[in-house]
């Protein structure tokens, strides 16, 4: 929830638990809010509710008093200039704002099995969790902010809604700024909400990525059944990954792996690996093998991560390709596990992964979009 000390007077209509708590007390059935949920969707720059049809008189009263559209804004937009991300920058109602990207592949272009895939154009949004993040992970630009507040519920969803302006979204990853899992209660209520009608975005394509909050870990699959799960590990062992992740201190290497064998052994979910390539640091082949050693026993994708630059201050530097190749072939070619790199998008406008923080560039633009092959829809 928001760290402001006081609750706005309005609250957004897709804070979820909120809404179906007030019109319950109002007597008005819950099954009204998707019928709202559908209006702001298809109306986003609409100013009040009193345009929505046909709900009950008690309804529109509530709405008047209590509620907004959206209590987010959308303040800028940056295009990259190969048209094919588009960054969003989200004004909160507590003065706060967050970052939003949009990332468009065409699965057409890319081979699986020596075959072209199937499918076509798609579009995936990479949301934010939180203002600021508190696991001040080296390599990434969000951790310099620290933290600031949690998004509610309802704002994590306001970014697939302004995001449906410029692209019709179908899968989501929750890989923007924050750690998803230290606001689990809202985590949980927005994704419920994207499922179901009417944004009805499947939870196959709905991935939730964390450093390894052990204790939510350990009720993922329960609250959140047939979401994907991705662990940002980016080590093969506890020293590096203290070194890169200081906040992997309170989560013990050992004590992670025991509770994804957990997770994965009731869920049956393929765990997605981030490992972000550091040069000279774990992008070494001793840290490949260390690496399969510790994922030998799950089913995973292992998904390598060409480190963007933070500024000129950073500490670390971009494995070569060389190394990269190196990496991924032990994993694929010694231990058969399947290892994709990532195709960075959205560099110039300091969209890729790792480079979000409030900012955005002065270059914008509308229009059509270029598209790459698809990385993020991975068939398992």
């Amino acid at each position: 929830m928001a760290s402001s000390s006081s609750r706005p007077s309005h609250r957004s209509v897709f804070d979820a638990a909120y809404i179906r708590a007030e019109f319950e007390a109002a007597g008005v059935s819950p099954h009204f809010i998707p019928l709202i949920w559908k209006y702001v969707l298809q109306n986003p720059r609409c100013a009040d509710l009193d345009g929505v049809p046909s709900l009950p008189a008690a309804a529109y009263a509530l709405l008047r008093n209590k509620f907004r559209p959206t209590t987010s804004t959308l303040t800028a937009a940056a295009e990259s200039k190969d048209r094919t991300t588009t960054k969003l920058l989200i004004r909160l109602q507590n003065g706060e704002s967050v970052e939003a990207v949009i990332m468009r592949y065409d699965s057409r272009l890319g081979k699986y099995d020596g075959k072209t895939r199937p499918g076509g154009v798609r579009s995936t949004l990479c949301v934010s969790s939180q203002v600021g993040c508190k696991m001040g992970c080296r390599f990434c630009a969000t951790g310099t902010m620290g933290f600031k507040s949690n998004l509610t519920s309802g704002e994590i969803v306001e970014q697939l809604v302004h995001a449906s302006r410029y692209s019709q979204i179908r899968n989501i990853v929750f890989m923007g700024m924050g750690e998803p899992l230290n606001n689990y209660t809202a985590l949980v209520e927005a994704i419920q909400v994207l499922t179901a009608s009417p944004f009805q975005i499947s939870p196959k394509r709905v991935t939730v990525s964390t450093v390894g909050i052990i204790h939510s870990i350990n009720k993922f699959n329960n609250d959140l059944p047939n979401i994907n799960l991705a662990v940002s590990l980016h080590a093969p062992d506890q020293d590096i990954r203290c070194h890169i992740m200081p906040a992997a201190r309170a989560f013990p290497l050992a004590k992670l792996m025991n509770a994804l064998q957990s997770y994965q052994s009731v869920s049956k979910q393929t765990i997605f690996i981030e490992y972000i390539m550091l040069d000279g640091v774990n992008d070494q082949e001793e840290h490949a093998h260390q690496l399969c050693k510790l994922l030998e026993t799950f089913k995973v994708v292992v998904n390598l991560i060409p480190f963007n630059p933070i500024g000129s201050s950073s500490n670390f530097k971009t494995s070569s390709e060389q190394n990269v190749k190196k990496f991924q072939k032990v994993l694929r070619g010694i231990y058969g596990i399947r290892t994709t790199v990532r195709q960075e998008m959205g560099q110039d406008i300091a969209g890729a992964c790792g480079q979000l923080v409030v900012s955005l560039p002065d270059e914008r633009s509308a229009g059509g979009a270029t598209l790459l092959s698809d990385i993020e829809d991975l068939r398992l």
